[in-house]
């Protein structure tokens, strides 16, 4: 269903913004999401 609204719009980008870096898992990123990936690599740097 297309949004109707601009801020049905922008809430639906928002949405995906999060999806694309907190859920979505990358076999590149062994299996983590971006934002893991990030944690995860900040770690061991440290």
């Amino acid at each position: 269903m297309a949004p109707r609204t601009n801020e049905e719009l922008k809430r639906d980008i928002e949405s995906y913004i999060s999806y694309y870096n907190n859920k979505r898992i990358k076999q590149k990123l062994a299996g983590m999401s971006p934002v893991q990936y990030r944690l995860h690599t900040s770690q061991l740097a440290a």
